[in-house]
């Protein structure tokens, strides 16, 4: 009998799908995820650090729970946030990155239940050098709908004129109004590669303009 192979997200799901310089108008489908909240320069926040730590053991229980139990095995997908702020400017012209609120997350397959989860974090928690902060992770769905994207490839703060550009000049002139909560997805380890390197999904939730 042949090995099973695994999914993997990046490859089948459109919504991970963009291309560096193109800005992508596309639906985005309800999906659910492991989260995490938290406030700060995600550079010097240690509840950043934290969240990650709390994260992925959870998401990898719940991988192995998943080919184990239920036959179906997976590649955990990427790290993702939602970032917001009271004035947008934070994140464009100022970068005031003390003033970012943020949710770490984890897409999780959709035959991935509530109790599995719970199962998965309770174990995952058992750990002696697990972090505290797994407790505050919670099972949630994310219904995003019309959306628009593109693929940053560079360091974090080079984000800023393609997302002027987006925020000021895309969106607009093709009769849309930002909606929702800035996203984005780490296809790359940003504790490990050059920042130059990084490949970053930007997205952006939208509405069509009356």
């Amino acid at each position: 009998m042949a090995p099973s192979t695994a999914v993997d997200v990046k490859k089948t799901l459109d919504s991970y799908q963009a291309r560096r310089g193109e800005f992508r108008i596309l639906e985005v489908p309800r999906m659910q995820y492991l989260m995490l909240d938290g406030h700060g320069d995600p550079n010097t926040s240690p509840a950043f650090a934290e969240a990650i730590t709390a994260l992925y053991p959870v998401a990898y229980k719940l991988k192995f729970a998943s080919k184990n139990e239920l036959g179906r095995d997976y590649v955990v997908p990427p790290l993702e946030g939602l970032w917001w702020s009271p004035d947008m400017s934070a994140f464009t012209s100022a970068r005031d990155k003390s003033r970012w609120n943020w949710t770490l997350m984890i897409m999780v397959p959709e035959w991935i239940d509530a109790e599995m989860v719970e199962t998965a974090r309770t174990v995952a928690a058992r750990k002696a050098d697990s972090s505290a902060a797994i407790e505050n992770v919670r099972f949630e769905t994310l219904e995003e709908g019309l959306c628009v994207q593109t693929l940053h490839i560079g360091s974090f703060d080079d984000e800023t004129a393609t997302l002027a550009r987006l925020h000021d000049e895309f969106i607009p002139n093709n009769g849309l109004a930002m909606t929702g909560t800035h996203h984005e997805i780490y296809f790359s380890d940003f504790r490990k590669v050059e920042p130059s390197k990084l490949r970053t999904i930007l997205r952006q939730p939208v509405t069509k303009r009356a």
